[in-house]
């Protein structure tokens, strides 16, 4: 555009503004706009005065989860107020002075204003309600003022095309929009599912893993395809990338790979289940939480949480505690001096560990016998089974004290 033609376009521009500056179309349709907003307003109070299900919030009533989401609904009802009487007053307009362009620009706003506000009021979710405001608002907006399809056009004719494929800044866009609104909806989806595999009793808990990952595997998969196609790629042009694609696997994502399918031999192999106390090399041990794609996490006894590649537990030993059995067998040693009474010292603690709340008496019960005659004293040794991985420890130690301080029999050092 030359300076003679910019020079043009802006005196028209100019002579539009003044036209409406001084037309009484104008200034009937600002007059049309204001009393409608007007009316909106004094409905609004009115309703919100007399209407007992937004006049203040229910607390004990009957129905009382459809009057709460009701009275959350108090906060559109001045927008859509707006609306409706804006779109009776382009027809005043229209009958009146023949031009409604500016009323409907207004009510165009006011429809904007109620989507706005149902983002505000109903979409908890940060980044939900983020997207929704910045990326749902602009296109609605555009959609509404009827230059969505334009800036579309405008978007596509700037594209990158490389053999069969063509990819524009539009493809770009809509990959963004879809692809957060598919992978926000199968993270929905995967949680349900799951919640609903790992309940079903009936079966054990490798296989409910085990269904819950393919579960999982199948349904991004899905999701991927999903996008592919309400992006309208050709699938069968991805094939030039195949081979690109075979390489970086094998290369820059042999690791991802390997612990992938580590964790798929784990959950086949049932080498470990979750709830099993799970001890790896490098003193990491824990309770298994969970099995991931690409790794499992330990949970400690002092509540850190451990992630462990899992291809640590194909390529490496570890020792899965609980895996066929829960039950553990712990052992406490103490010594005595040698003019001790020796002869008493098994039954008095094999009684006393008896009455532990959680020492069993089954495989066997606690047992004591002497383990060996040392320089300072004769060590003992207290064996016991329980039920987990958490041997009562310091109670079994107080419970030994307290016995034989009762019993008149003193403590020697044990080394």
């Amino acid at each position: 555009m030359t300076i003679e033609q910019a020079e043009i376009e802006a005196t028209r521009v100019l002579d539009i503004l003044l036209g409406w500056l001084v037309s009484p179309q104008f200034y009937a349709q600002i007059g049309a706009v204001i009393l409608a907003v007007a009316v909106a307003h004094f409905a609004n109070r009115q309703i919100k005065a007399k209407t007992p299900y937004f006049r203040s919030p229910p607390e004990q009533e009957p129905l009382l989860k459809a009057r709460r989401w009701l009275y959350s609904c108090r906060d559109l009802l001045f927008p859509i107020l707006c609306v409706l009487m804006l779109a009776i007053a382009v027809q005043v307009a229209e009958g009146s002075v023949g031009s409604s362009w500016l009323v409907r620009f207004a009510q165009s706003i006011a429809v904007i204003a109620v989507l706005y506000a149902a983002i505000k009021r109903f979409v908890r979710h940060p980044l939900i309600n983020a997207a929704a405001r910045w990326i749902g608002i602009p296109i609605a907006t555009l959609q509404v003022f009827g230059v969505l399809d334009n800036v579309s056009l405008y978007l596509d004719s700037v594209s990158l095309e490389a053999g069969n494929i063509r990819l524009s800044l539009y493809t770009l866009v809509k990959a963004a929009v879809f692809g957060g609104v598919l992978f926000w909806l199968g993270r929905l989806s995967n949680d349900a599912g799951q919640k609903a595999i790992r309940k079903q009793e009936a079966l054990d808990i490798p296989t409910r893993e085990l269904l819950a990952k393919i579960f999982q595997t199948g349904l991004f998969v899905l999701l991927f395809i999903l996008l592919l196609q309400v992006l309208g790629l050709d699938l069968t042009a991805l094939t030039v990338f195949g081979g690109a694609l075979g390489v970086g696997l094998g290369f820059g994502l042999q690791q991802i790979a390997s612990n992938f399918i580590s964790g798929m031999i784990l959950l086949f192999e049932r080498s470990m289940k979750v709830g099993d106390y799970v001890e790896v090399g490098g003193g990491m041990a824990g309770t298994l939480h969970e099995i991931n794609m690409r790794s499992s996490t330990l949970h400690t006894g002092d509540g850190k949480e451990i992630t462990v590649p899992n291809e640590k537990f194909i390529t490496s030993a570890f020792v899965n505690w609980t895996k066929s059995d829960p039950l553990q067998r712990f052992e406490v040693a103490f010594s005595v001096p040698y003019d001790a009474d020796i002869h008493r010292i098994p039954d008095l603690i094999q009684i006393a560990a008896a009455k532990h709340p959680h020492i069993l008496a089954r495989p066997s019960g606690p047992a004591c016998e002497i383990k060996l005659f040392g320089d300072k004293g004769i060590q003992f040794s207290l064996t016991y089974w329980v039920a987990g991985t958490n041997g009562y420890g310091s109670d079994v130690h107080f419970l030994v004290w307290d016995t034989l301080k009762e019993a008149g029999i003193a403590l020697a050092p044990l080394k």
